[in-house]
């Protein structure tokens, strides 16, 4: 066997090896050290890290647990393991081998910044906020750390705080291209195009191809007149990543502006074959096609498309549009049939309250006060409001009960309503169900424009606060909702069918996510309190 010196220098050679990025040299410095000593925790470390930067996870995990097997608290075997597992999408078995390393090390800065990446990755926020916080209390500069706790804010909607870390990033590091990136996507969310055009800039000079600030950087073009300009960044975009099919289906929209529909035809086209199942891609050509006034033609690539994915809230949503726009108004009224899906609901109190009004006063006072409520971003459908971010996360106070409250209404309405399969959604119906909410403060002539939810089967909105201007007999129906009616970029000429409702203090309405709906605007000094809800299809 080797003497212990040739251990150690094989050991030396593997470490020097991954250090230079040479992973063959250290797999074979690893394998060596281990015909000597198969239970050495750095030869099987060294070994299990090349083996994976080669792409053998299983071989690398299964160093790593002989590693454990024999070390038990073996610190980098288990942050190495929480890698490669983090990298197989197994979130939490890397969860808890990130903390198992944290136990013995509270300050094990590689450790604490994996995790925070992986809380972030699968969602959860506040963990997520909470592990980079403790990063940047013992380093304040470190601008991953920075980088990505603005992401994380970003996600929350605090905006404004997101703000503040990519500053404080590219302080620490001024060529962070992501940094930058990100910086001019939060300006570009809260109508500053010129600073965001500018951050763009930044990025782009460290990085000439970096595709996400040449992708911003063209919907910024877009969005401020500019679609000749904004198809060239896509066409880098492109380039660079060929299978970018928002880069694709934004060229298409951008032809459609210079009036150019034969060629944004074709670059419709492409954007389906990059992304078959893409459903925005489908929409736009659909609408594309009532351009050109052919809506029968809408409907087939619509019905097409429906077949292969069945329920899409997107694809339904234009379907009701298409068939009207073709003349078969039944077609269309199946699809929104109010009367049948759209439930109004008299909430009782939840528990702990004595009454709805008292839970009212609670929801509306928790609302006001979130740190997420920020003015509503230019990507919402909010005007002249504010939006705040997830609030089942964090203190959810009375949004507990709200919580409840809606779990039983969404059990209630999958009662009433059993599965059709004749019909496109009630043939959809998931067992397990995931529950987003949030909420909007509407201010004096505040509305949101005509949209949908598309990541959710089944909508909902409860009112804990409504002016006294919104009245039964208003003929201009301030404040009120509107469902049917298909937002004015679409090229839809027939009048949709429509129905209003007027909202109350108290009221809950459940509506499927592909119906269109809208608010009008009203004037008062006061304010709109609505608390919004998305139901959607458990993982």
């Amino acid at each position: 066997g080797f003497a212990p010196p040739a251990i150690d220098a094989l050991l030396d050679t593997g470490r020097g090896a991954l250090a230079q990025g040479d992973w063959r040299a250290a797999l074979a410095a690893g394998r060596d050290a281990l015909m000597a000593a198969p239970d050495d925790a750095d030869a099987l470390n060294i070994t299990g890290v090349a083996a994976f930067h080669l792409g053998d996870r299983a071989e690398a995990l299964s160093l790593f647990d002989t590693a454990l097997a024999f070390h038990p608290g073996h610190g980098e075997a288990l942050m190495n393991r929480g890698n490669v597992l983090s990298d197989m999408g197994q979130w939490d078995a890397a969860e808890a081998a990130y903390r198992a390393v944290l136990r013995t090390d509270p300050n094990h800065a590689g450790a604490r910044f994996n995790l925070g990446v992986l809380l972030e990755v699968s969602g959860k926020f506040t963990e997520a906020e909470a592990a980079f916080r403790r990063i940047l209390a013992r380093q304040p500069d470190h601008p991953e750390a920075l980088f990505h706790l603005g992401n994380i804010l970003k996600a929350l909607n605090r905006l404004s705080d997101a703000l503040a870390q990519y500053d404080a990033a590219l302080k620490a590091q001024p060529g962070h291209a992501g940094a930058a990136t990100n910086r001019g996507a939060v300006l570009q969310e809260t109508g500053k195009p010129l600073e965001a055009r500018a951050a763009y800039a930044q990025a782009l000079a460290v990085e000439p191809n970096n595709p996400d600030a040449r992708y911003n950087l063209g919907t910024l073009l877009q969005e401020t007149g500019h679609p000749e300009e904004a198809i060239a960044e896509y066409e880098g975009v492109l380039t660079l990543e060929p299978g970018h099919a928002g880069a694709q289906v934004n060229i298409a929209y951008a032809l459609r502006e210079l009036g150019r529909l034969e060629e944004a035809l074709e670059a419709s086209r492409k954007a389906i074959a990059i992304a078959p199942d893409y459903d925005k891609a489908r929409v736009n050509l659909g609408d594309l096609l009532l351009e050109m006034g052919r809506p029968e033609d809408a409907v087939t690539e619509t019905a097409a498309f429906l077949a292969g994915h069945p329920g899409n809230t997107s694809a339904l949503a234009f379907q009701a549009i298409a068939l009207n726009e073709a003349g078969d108004r039944a077609g269309a009224a199946r699809l929104l049939d109010f009367e049948r899906l759209l439930k109004p609901i008299e909430i009782s109190p939840p528990e702990g309250f004595a009454s709805v009004t008292d839970f009212n006063a609670a929801l509306a006072r928790h609302l006001r006060a979130h740190p997420s409520l920020a003015y509503a971003p230019a990507s919402h459908a909010t005007r002249r409001g504010r939006h705040s971010g997830e609030l089942t996360i964090g203190d959810k106070g009375p949004v507990a009960g709200l919580e409840q409250t809606i779990v039983a209404a969404v059990e209630a309405y999958r009662r009433a309503l059993p599965p059709d399969l004749d019909h496109p959604f009630l043939a959809q119906r998931s067992e397990e169900l995931r529950l987003s909410v949030w909420g909007v403060v509407m201010e004096d002539r505040g509305h949101q424009i005509a949209h949908i939810h598309p990541a959710a089967w089944l909508s909902g909105v409860y009112y804990p606060e409504i002016p006294d201007v919104v009245q039964d007999d208003d003929p201009d129906h301030q404040g009120w909702i509107e469902f049917g009616r298909p937002p004015a970029d679409f090229h839809a000429t027939q009048e949709p069918a429509t129905t209003l409702i007027r909202p109350r203090e108290g009221l809950m309405l459940l509506f499927p996510s592909y119906l269109y709906h809208e608010t009008v605007p009203f004037h008062a000094p006061v304010e709109r309190l609505s608390v919004a809800f998305d139901v959607m299809a458990g993982d």
